[in-house]
């Protein structure tokens, strides 16, 4: 059984409330007194009950964060600026990984709510409206990352998905492709839904130029490996000249299948743009040119607006934030193009018309 601050205080031969300041005040506490209380804690092994401690207070030192699928480094990199912006506050950033599961994210945010933690950052499976409703009435704030919304129920942090597929196509079609497919999904995801949204109004904008949507399982290097099989295996004239992958991983898998025989090239008989910009896109074989999204600092920012919420909660105004994604040319749709020194696309993004518009690791309870 592990030891309690009152077995600490009769080691020390003091009295409970003694013990207290010397873990939270100790500036209250004789210099002398302080020595044998810390002497007593060394010598019984007490450990203080910080989640306890916390629970009583009412005040977490924990921020819950759940991802859509924790082994694509783009969500590494959001967790990593969310920890890092956590910790100028002194808090705990607790990473639950949803794998894309509606079961599982419900999972990790039944426990959050049960640790009480500070707020919920949250990459959502599909609609958690309603959970997420449930732990504002308990008073811990939500912020959906990675998800834009115009519902002011909640803040959030995103990229314009939309115009990061638009990019990545339009520069497709300027590099001389017209047979252009889009690899990823499921179209669940509301990622690739917008992304093939943008994609679409891009070769609508120019005639002679045909979109195919290839869905994937997941957005993962083995998907786009089995895609790029399928189209590897079509005749010249059914292939297309031109992919643009939902995300790396899936370009990853792409770049994998078509370079295997040697029988086509990458990229003269086909271009690949990929999703993310994570850092294996500019070490590839063929250094893969990527659409941008700034992951750290969305990290960054929903802790910054979530501590907002937290510490007014009646009076915050919820914001939704949303960046620009910028597309970084590489050698997949360029020969030649600079690894070093990719190049920025200047082809603009104008949101399209309603009418044009196409529609610490915690691990689970068994």
């Amino acid at each position: 059984m592990g030891m309690s601050v009152r077995d600490v205080a009769n080691r020390a031969g003091v009295s409970v409330g003694t013990v207290s300041n010397v873990l939270n005040r100790p500036d209250k506490v004789s210099p002398r007194t302080v020595e044998r209380v810390r002497k007593a804690i060394d010598e019984l092994g007490f450990v203080r009950n910080d989640a306890a401690r916390q629970l009583r207070a009412g005040r977490s030192l924990s921020i819950g964060l759940i991802v859509l699928d924790v082994s694509n480094p783009f969500f590494t990199d959001v967790a990593r600026g969310a920890e890092d912006r956590a910790a100028e506050d002194g808090l705990t950033v607790l990473l639950g990984n949803s794998d894309e599961n509606v079961e599982r994210e419900a999972a990790y945010l039944d426990l959050f709510e049960k640790q009480r933690v500070r707020g919920v950052l949250i990459s959502p499976v599909g609609d958690s409206v309603d959970r997420l409703e449930s732990l504002h009435s308990r008073r811990i704030p939500a912020v959906l990352v990675d998800r834009p919304t115009t519902d002011d129920r909640f803040s959030s942090v995103a990229v314009d998905d939309v115009a990061g597929g638009y990019l990545a196509v339009r520069h497709l079609i300027d590099t001389g492709r017209r047979r252009i497919a889009v690899v990823g999904g499921p179209m669940s995801l509301r990622q690739v839904a917008d992304r093939l949204a943008g994609a679409r109004r891009a070769a609508a904008e120019t005639e002679g130029a045909t979109l195919e949507y290839i869905e994937t399982d997941a957005l993962t290097v083995l998907q786009g490996r089995r895609a790029g099989e399928a189209v590897r295996d079509r005749s010249d004239a059914e292939r297309p000249d031109g992919l643009f992958a939902a995300n790396d991983l899936v370009a990853m898998g792409l770049l994998q299948a078509l370079n295997m025989f040697g029988t086509l090239s990458v990229p003269h008989d086909i271009a690949i743009v990929g999703y993310d910009d994570i850092d294996f896109a500019a070490a590839a074989v063929v250094p893969l040119t990527s659409v941008r999204q700034p992951s750290a600092v969305i990290g960054s920012t929903a802790v910054d607006l979530l501590m907002r919420e937290a510490e007014a909660p009646d009076d915050f105004t919820r914001e939704h934030i949303v960046f620009q994604p910028q597309l970084v040319v590489r050698e997949s749709t360029m020969p030649g193009a600079s690894v070093g020194e990719p190049l920025s696309s200047s082809a603009t993004f104008a949101p399209a018309s309603e009418a044009t518009r196409p529609a610490c690791m915690c691990n689970l309870p068994e």
